[in-house]
C-alpha cells in the first residue's frame, strides 16, 4: 500500500465503516506496522468523527487517504470545513472533546492543513523499514 482513499457520506454509518476501511486497507497492503494498528484505527475513528460533526453538512462528504512510506504511515482527513480543530482538556464529566487528545497521545505527530475548500487533518505513524532479506551468511541477497 502506497496510497489508498475513499469518500465517505455525512451519515452516522460513516465512522465504522472508515474503521473497516483503514484495517482493510492495512491488511492488504502488509501491514507494516501490526503493532500500531489498533492506534491508527482509533485515530481514524477519531478524526472522522470530526469530520462528520463539525467538518460537514447536508450531502457534503470527508476523505479518508492512507500513505506510507518507508519510515511512516500518514493518515489525513479532507473534509469542506475551514473550522480547524483544537486541542482541549475536557473536564470528566463531559461527554465528548477528547478525540484530539486520543490522537495527541497514540500518534506520533499530527496536525491541520488548509487546502482549496476546506481542510485536511493528518497523523502520522512512525513504522520500522522491512527487514532485507539475508543470505545464510548475514549478506543481503
Amino acid at each position: 500500500m502506497s496510497e489508498v482513499t475513499r469518500w465517505f457520506p455525512r451519515h452516522a454509518v460513516a465512522v465504522p465503516e472508515t474503521r473497516t476501511f483503514v484495517q482493510t486497507s492495512l491488511m492488504a497492503g502488509g501491514i507494516t506496522a501490526p503493532d500500531r494498528v489498533d492506534d491508527v484505527v482509533l485515530c481514524v475513528s477519531e478524526l472522522a468523527t470530526n469530520a462528520l460533526r463539525h467538518g460537514t453538512v447536508g450531502h457534503e462528504q470527508f476523505l479518508i487517504k492512507l500513505t506510507e512510506d518507508e519510515t511512516r504511515l500518514r493518515v489525513e482527513v479532507h473534509d469542506p470545513s475551514r473550522r480547524r480543530p483544537r486541542l482541549q482538556q475536557s473536564a470528566t464529566d463531559d461527554v465528548t472533546g477528547r478525540g484530539l487528545f486520543l490522537v495527541n497521545a497514540l500518534a506520533d505527530g499530527w496536525g491541520v492543513e488548509p487546502r482549496g475548500h476546506g481542510k485536511l487533518v493528518w497523523c502520522e505513524f512512525r513504522i520500522a523499514a522491512p527487514a532485507m532479506p539475508t543470505t545464510g551468511a548475514g549478506e543481503p541477497c
